[in-house]
């Protein structure tokens, strides 16, 4: 029978660890609870043999309790499945990961993965602009969000508490035009950065804020249940966390692991993606229902080992602008 572990379900029970023999695996992952339990009832469906527990949570909270048991000694998770390859860099960095050529990567894109095989992009999870039906102004661009029709009514998570929004705010950064001179303008006009993406969906969506962003695969499903929000890819372009996976080196359970990877780069693992609403990482898949089509879709370039190395000063930037909410 097997167990499943949610971060929530930890802290209810004033544990934050899993007993290491409670599976064959353990994944970490900051994918939402029901897509987290999706992906690891696909893959014990395809490998029966192998049972997996997972534990979720944002990937700053997830990444702060690694860190810690790596400190300790004792490292519980066997895979990572979080939102970003910049976190995943500093980990290959600090020899913390197992490399490995997984054969599913000749469907990939070179850029959707690390060269050495320490991690792999899983789906593409882009941040644009939702808004309220009742808004006054249709925003098409980053820079609507700074005009009078948008004052106060606009909300954002903040990098503390999102890799997401983190890896936003460094992409939109270095965008010519907007820059930290765009999230200082925002300020200005009384925008608001704090918590993750579900709190800004759930403001927008019930007419407390008109305008927010975040990641789009989250308004895109409530306008699919009648929620009165619409999402716009902007002109300059969006964001894009991946989800890579990765394996710890200190995993004793390696064959299961490279399974899971390859499981979740295969065309089966990414149907699983597409079915709860997410871009495929992979070639040649289709996207949900709801997304403009991949060709007008501008993703913005960011590089891994580039934003590692500003990340601290980038996190103190945003704080001195929106403070550490």
């Amino acid at each position: 029978m097997k167990t499943i572990v949610s971060a929530a379900a930890l802290v209810a029970a004033g544990i934050f660890a899993i007993p290491a023999s409670a599976a064959n695996l353990v994944l970490y992952t900051s994918q939402p609870n029901e897509d987290a339990q999706a992906t690891v009832d696909g893959f014990m469906a395809a490998n029966p043999d192998i049972k997996v527990d997972w534990v979720r949570d944002g990937t700053p909270k997830i990444m702060a309790k690694l860190q810690a048991e790596i400190q300790a000694g004792n490292p519980v998770a066997d895979i990572l499945l979080i939102a970003d390859v910049v976190t995943l860099e500093r980990l290959k960095e600090d020899g913390k990961l197992l490399a490995y050529k997984s054969p599913e990567a000749a469907q990939y894109d070179a850029a959707l993965y690390d060269a050495d095989g320490y991690y792999y992009s899983t789906k593409l999870i882009t941040t644009g602009i939702m808004y309220n039906t009742s808004a006054a102004m249709k925003p098409a661009s980053w820079k609507d969000l700074t005009k009078p029709e948008a004052k106060g009514l606009v909300t954002m998570p903040s990098p503390l508490a999102s890799g997401a929004a983190l890896i936003h705010a460094q992409t939109l950064a270095a965008v010519p035009g907007l820059g930290w001179d765009f999230y200082k303008s925002l300020a200005e006009n009384g925008a608001i950065a704090a918590g993750g993406n579900g709190a800004v969906l759930k403001s927008v969506a019930s007419g407390e804020k008109a305008y927010g962003m975040v990641v789009d695969y989250l308004p895109i499903r409530e306008k699919a249940k009648g929620a009165p929000v619409e999402f716009v890819f902007p002109s300059e372009g969006v964001s894009a966390v991946t989800e890579p996976v990765g394996i710890l080196a200190s995993t004793k359970n390696a064959d299961a692991a490279r399974k899971f990877v390859d499981y979740v780069l295969s065309e089966k693992g990414q149907e699983g993606f597409l079915k709860l609403g997410y871009i495929p990482a992979r070639n040649g898949m289709k996207l949900p229902e709801g997304f403009a089509a991949r060709d007008t879709i501008k993703v913005l370039p960011i590089k891994a080992a580039e934003a590692l190395k500003n990340t601290d000063q980038d996190l103190k930037t945003f704080s001195g602008i929106y403070g550490s909410n």
